[in-house]
């Protein structure tokens, strides 16, 4: 392998595997991926389910822990984020939901031309092949396969539309269609029962061309720099330090957390707090790390009257089914999802678009241990949860290194609940859950409501519960925030770092705002419109 490549991309997550394939494709540029974990080819990563397996498994996650949050009772929230080709694509819970067409015009309006509804609509669509097929909306023809498994989830889903609808909800078959409102079933990025990551999609593809390359197990330690112009990466491989020249572009895809990261240890944040960490300011950017959003999520646990997945998996014999069916035919239990439905509801009827989204899921595990996600071992009784999240909270984090040290975890600071309007919507939700669990398809089959329980009733009741109980659903987001003003942004409408040049960042961190749903399909489609524009 040469020392010198076109474009250095760090991070083999879901925006890099994106460019690593749109960059390489005209066969004129040599690309070079970085990867700090390793390969994805292992069997849990590419069986759907094999999700709950990934949560703590540390060769493949970087199990990262936030500092104490005064919001959720002082209680540290556990983010899991990939560290392995294809990212937190490779972890994730594989839904496939691209956002409100109005986060798009609401970051037009925040001063980001081109990134309005119908200029990023392009995108979605090509990025995507639709299992049904592709319209006005959805796209056919594209790496990523997202599939609608509808047929295999749990009938209890139905029981869910049916008591929406008696309460006043549509029913809507396309999350991703005209309208995001309403509840219905998600679809999941599978195909042919395994994860269809990004690394699957994008990636494996371009690393068959001779001009595109990937490193794995390559800690980046920053990015190296003449004057204001990048020119290459150092990272440590091996237990050495190597370094690599980029002729064109150096393009920072590591994700929320580890982009922000090599920013500051490159020297490019807040001058004060670098010098107090030994690193030389390069660049004056304050918002490296700030404006940091995320979805939190509160859920409630039923005591069914009729069976559950619970049923299914819980027993020996129902696990040995599940497998059997799976290596035999790729289907069944373990090529999906537990999100198998939900919803985009308004948790008033003042509020102007859906402000909350819902999970539906036939299945419990409340006797496992707290934050763990064991979903082969549900509960031995049959249940069933539904939660809820505020989509567009109010409340702004940060992060920021801890040490020189590019190994060293940075310190994360959520600021979840911060402001009276995300209690009131987090409030809203849990009123919205009651009174979905009122309505008589539900009410018919729920046994009782295990948490939190009939004696939590009133507001202070239920926000305490809230902050006893709420936590991430792992979109963390906007901490290399894309923006008008370098006073407050890190990149610009091209994903260009302010006051350096030949250096863009490209992923979840760019966003200006967190969209309203999971952020693994918008993160793709920013990728997919960045690697025009670098390209152009």
């Amino acid at each position: 392998m040469g020392l010198e490549f076109d474009y250095v991309i760090i991070g083999a997550g879901s925006a890099g595997c994106v460019l690593a394939n749109r960059l390489s494709a005209n066969g004129r540029h040599r690309v070079l991926v970085l990867e700090a974990g390793g390969s994805d080819r292992r069997f849990w990563i590419q069986t759907p389910i094999g999700y709950g397996k990934s949560f703590y498994d540390e060769s493949v996650n970087w199990k990262y822990t936030t500092e104490p949050e005064p919001g959720i009772n002082n209680r540290r929230s556990y983010w899991p984020r990939g560290k392995v080709v294809g990212g937190s694509s490779s972890i994730n819970a594989m839904v496939y939901i691209r956002g409100h067409q109005q986060d798009y015009d609401d970051w037009l309006a925040l001063g980001n031309p081109g990134w309005g509804w119908q200029d990023v609509l392009p995108y979605f669509k090509k990025s995507e092949t639709n299992s049904d097929g592709g319209n006005e909306y959805r796209g056919d023809d594209g790496p990523l396969y997202v599939n609608n498994v509808s047929p295999q989830y749990h009938p209890l889903c139905q029981t869910f539309f049916e008591a929406a609808q008696q309460q006043g909800f549509k029913y809507n078959p396309d999350f991703n269609g005209e309208s995001q409102e309403g509840v219905g079933f998600y679809q999941i990025t599978t195909r042919d029962g395994r994860r269809m990551s990004a690394a699957r999609a994008y990636l494996h593809p371009a690393l068959k061309r001779d001009n595109c390359e990937i490193i794995t197990r390559a800690q980046v330690s920053r990015i190296l720099f003449d004057d204001k112009t990048a020119n290459g990466v150092e990272f440590i491989h091996n237990g050495k330090t190597r370094q690599i020249k980029a002729n064109c572009e150096v393009i920072l895809s590591a994700g929320a957390i580890n982009s922000p990261q090599v920013l500051q240890l490159s020297g490019i944040g807040d001058p004060v707090m670098l010098k107090g960490f030994g690193i030389s300011p390069r660049v004056d950017l304050p918002g490296v790390g700030r404006n940091l959003q995320d979805h939190l999520d509160y859920c409630i646990y039923y005591r069914s009257r009729v069976p559950t997945l619970n049923n299914r998996l819980y027993p020996w014999w129902g696990k040995m089914l599940a497998g059997m069916r799976y290596l035999m035919f790729r289907n069944g239990l373990l090529s999906l999802s537990v999100n198998q439905s939900g919803g985009f509801l308004r948790g008033h009827p003042s509020r102007p678009r859906p402000n909350l989204q819902m999970y539906f899921a036939a299945i419990t595990y409340t006797t496992s241990a707290p934050g763990e996600r064991p979903l082969m071992q549900p509960d031995p009784y049959p249940g069933f949860l539904n939660s809820v999240g505020q989509m567009r909270p109010t409340s702004r984090g940060h992060l920021q290194i801890d040490s020189p040290d590019p190994i060293a975890p940075v310190k994360i600071q959520p600021n979840y609940l911060s402001s009276e309007e995300d209690i009131t919507q987090m409030l809203e939700g849990a009123r919205l859950l009651r009174h979905l669990a009122n309505a008589p398809a539900l009410a018919e089959i729920i046994d009782h409501e295990i948490k939190p329980g009939p004696s939590v009733q009133s507001d202070d009741e239920l926000i305490d519960d809230i902050r006893q109980r709420a936590d991430t659903v792992y979109h963390p987001s906007c901490t290399c925030m894309m923006g008008p003003d370098p006073k407050t942004a890190v990149v610009d409408s091209k994903c260009r770092v302010y006051g350096v040049d030949r250096l863009r960042v490209v992923d979840a961190s760019v966003f200006p705002t967190v969209t309203s749903g999971n952020t693994n399909a918008p993160t793709i489609m920013v990728a997919e419109k960045a690697a025009d524009l670098i390209l152009a």
